[in-house]
Formats: C-alpha cells, sequence, structure tokens
C-alpha cells in the first residue's frame, strides 16, 4: 500500500507544476505582449518620420526589384538575430526601409484632389481596424488558430496577382488586390494578436514585426483604394 501510495504522489506534484506552468505561460504571454505594443510604438514612430522625411526630400520611388530585395533580406536578417539585441535594431531598418518605400507614394496621393484628405482617411481607418481587431482578438474566445493557413496562402496569392497587375499594368486588378489585402491584413492582425496573448509567440521581436508589416500593408493597401475613389470624384 506505501509503495502505491508514494507512487501516486508525483502525479499530485505534477498536476501542480502543470497549474504553476500554466501562470508563467500567461505572465510571459503579458511580457511579450507590453513588449511589443512598446517596440510596435517605436517602429511606427520612426517609420513615418522616414516616411516624411522621403516625401520632402522627393525621394524617388526604389522600384519593385530593389523594394523585394531590400524587404525580404531585412526580414531574414531580423529573423536570424531575433534573440539578441541586434534584431531589435534591425527592425527599425526594416521599418524605416518600408517607411522609406511609402515616402513617393505618399507624394503621389498628395498630388490627387483632396491627397491630404485621402491620406487622413487612410490613417484613420487603419488605426480603427489595427484597434478593433488587436482588441477582439485579445478578449475573443474563438480560436484563430485555423486561419493561419488560409492568411498566408492568400496573401502569397495576392502578391502573386498586384505582381502581375504591376508588370502586365492593369488597374482594375491591382484595386481588387488591394481590396483583398485590406481583408487579409484585418485578419492577420487579428491572428497575430492572438497567438501573442495565448503564448503562441513568445519572441517580441518576431511579433513587432509580423504586426508592423500587416498594419503597413493595411494602409498602403487602403490608400490605394481611397486614392482611387479621389481621383474619381
Amino acid at each position: 500500500m506505501d509503495d502505491r501510495l508514494s507512487r501516486a504522489r508525483p502525479l499530485t506534484l505534477r498536476a501542480d507544476h502543470v497549474s504553476d506552468a500554466t501562470m508563467v505561460i500567461d505572465e510571459r504571454a503579458r511580457g511579450v505582449l507590453r513588449n511589443t505594443w512598446m517596440l510596435l510604438g517605436l517602429n511606427l514612430a520612426f517609420s513615418a518620420a522616414v516616411a516624411y522625411f522621403a516625401m520632402a526630400a522627393k525621394w524617388p520611388a526604389p522600384g519593385i526589384l530593389l523594394t523585394l530585395a531590400g524587404y525580404f533580406g531585412l526580414l531574414f536578417a531580423v529573423t536570424r538575430f531575433r534573440d539578441s539585441g541586434v534584431g531589435v535594431l534591425l527592425t527599425f531598418a526594416l521599418t524605416g526601409f518600408m517607411g522609406y518605400t511609402v515616402g513617393p507614394l505618399l507624394n503621389a496621393v498628395m498630388a490627387l484632389p483632396g491627397g491630404s484628405q485621402t491620406i487622413t482617411l487612410a490613417l484613420g481607418a487603419t488605426a480603427g481596424v489595427f484597434l478593433t481587431m488587436a482588441g477582439w482578438a485579445t478578449v475573443t474566445r474563438r480560436d484563430l488558430s485555423g486561419m493561419g493557413s488560409f492568411l498566408f496562402i492568400g496573401m502569397v496569392v495576392a502578391m502573386l496577382a498586384g505582381l502581375g497587375a504591376i508588370f502586365f499594368e492593369i488597374p482594375a486588378l491591382s484595386l481588387t488586390v488591394s481590396a483583398v489585402v485590406v481583408l487579409l491584413m484585418a485578419g492577420m492582425i487579428a491572428f497575430e494578436t492572438q497567438r501573442i496573448v495565448r503564448g503562441g509567440e513568445t519572441n517580441y521581436v518576431m511579433a513587432t514585426t509580423g504586426l508592423f508589416v500587416s498594419i503597413f500593408n493595411l494602409f498602403t493597401a487602403l490608400l490605394q483604394l481611397f486614392g482611387f475613389a479621389g481621383s474619381n470624384d
């Protein structure tokens, strides 16, 4: 009997450890979320400053090939050094580069009738979508993990269609892609936020990068949609 009791005790201890581990994971998730919001805010401010400087200096658009090379190259570097302070610095290199690429686009929109209102509307809509989807993902009990594959496939298809619209100069396809990207990025923001909250993403550098890219793509897609609508008024 004593042997059986001694063998049973570790089961109770293991249950206690599971409970403690859950509390540690929850606390870690809160820490990741807090660090992500802080780093994301700094990156958004830095990217906006670079975009403003690019607009003021009237820097030329980098071109599709340089844009893709810079984006994927810096994204690879961030991923490679995500566990060190270098990774934090590289997030600013990535977001600053993305701010530079959007500068010429903002100048093009400013040249349209009501260009400043279009940019303000796109910024407001981006903030509204982000706050709504991130807030919903934080409190909802619905599991959004199944959206990952769908969102990834959707983004690959949208990227290929977007490149086709650029190379073959098909404005209607470009607008369709922008509309699809808005929906995909709204879903991506919710998906990525819930991954952080539930402990699926434990690296705040990668969490920040993922959310920033989603916000950036959402903003540029809305900018193109609103810019097209404004040019046809």
